[in-house]
């Protein structure tokens, strides 16, 4: 079987990165399996797509995906990435790019993600997914601090 960017990555320590370029490349793909390759083998894992529910465990979540793909692979591509990370955890906040058929032909909307990664016996992978649910326009970049807390 050859190796995929994820197999390759995992094999030699990778990163979360490495991790999230396949994930990415996965959902561009169609790919199940490279996809599911990119989540931890674990109970809790979870995924929230936009405006759906929270998926829990790899079960779950390989049947939303599975779903999705019927209708394609997902055209997503990062963008923004904000980073925090440590020496086993590290959580990235992205902006995808999605391309979407409309009735005027092909259009992007704009998602605002959440991915968690956590250093596991098999090396960097992915725990939890979030994305908020799509808008037409690219949101702009704010470092305005909140002006009320929830």
């Amino acid at each position: 079987m050859p190796k995929t960017p994820l197999r390759a990555a995992a094999a030699i320590g990778g990163t979360a990165d490495d991790i999230e370029t396949a994930f990415y490349e996965a959902l561009q793909r169609g790919d199940i399996d490279a996809l599911m390759a990119c989540w931890a083998d674990e109970d809790e894992v979870f995924c929230v797509h936009p405006g759906g529910p929270r998926l829990v465990g790899t079960t779950a979540i390989r049947a939303a995906f599975e779903q999705m793909f019927g209708n394609g692979a997902i055209h997503a591509t990062p963008a923004r990435v904000r980073k925090i990370e440590s020496l086993a955890s590290a959580v990235h906040n992205v902006l995808e790019r999605i391309e979407v058929l409309t009735a005027e032909g092909p259009k992007h909307a704009f998602v605002l993600a959440t991915n968690v990664y956590h250093k596991t016996v098999e090396g960097w992978r992915l725990v939890a997914h979030h994305a908020s649910p799509g808008s037409a326009r690219e949101p702009s970049e704010s470092n305005d601090p909140p002006q009320t807390l929830h």
